[in-house]
């Protein structure tokens, strides 16, 4: 009802002033050799970031048709993809955000977008890209490619 960046406003006061995650309910991801909030939590720079992303490359999704979000440069400053970017990230459902993000936010329901592009406009979206597989499960549709995808990674670990 107040979509993510709502919500996070209307808990702010439980939330304290430190950084926090923030993970979707509808994907979920496989880890690669680190866990990947492990991995968040050691490439945030108090400094130079107000958002962290968990990003993956296309062919490393399952159960998703998009494009992609964003581009990423060598100092992981993300920018949002382009129509001739043909190697964009695509956003997964996992962030790292400090408080300050949300300094003048609207009350009600907004997104997230709104702050990552205030964020990007400021220099201070970053990202990090996945090791291992992501799982959108949004719709039913993308449940049978989901669990095939966990049959088949399952096998190839026995």
């Amino acid at each position: 009802m107040l979509d993510t960046g709502g919500g996070i406003v209307k808990a702010l006061p439980l939330l304290g002033d430190d950084p926090f995650f923030v993970l979707n309910g509808d994907s979920f991801w496989l880890d690669g050799k680190e866990p990947a909030l492990e991995r968040l939590r050691a490439a945030w720079v108090e400094s130079d970031m107000d958002c962290l992303l968990l990003l993956s490359a296309l062919d490393r999704t399952i159960g998703y048709s998009g494009n992609g979000d964003f581009t990423i440069d060598a100092g992981g400053r993300l920018a949002r993809r382009g129509p001739k970017d043909e190697d964009a990230l695509v956003y997964i459902g996992c962030h790292l955000v400090h408080p300050r993000l949300f300094g003048g936010a609207p009350q009600g329901k907004f997104s997230m977008n709104l702050l990552w592009d205030k964020a990007i406009a400021q220099g201070r979206l970053h990202g990090i890209v996945h090791d291992g597989l992501w799982l959108h499960v949004g719709t039913p549709e993308t449940i049978p490619l989901a669990e095939a995808a966990l049959a088949g990674s399952m096998a190839y670990n026995d």
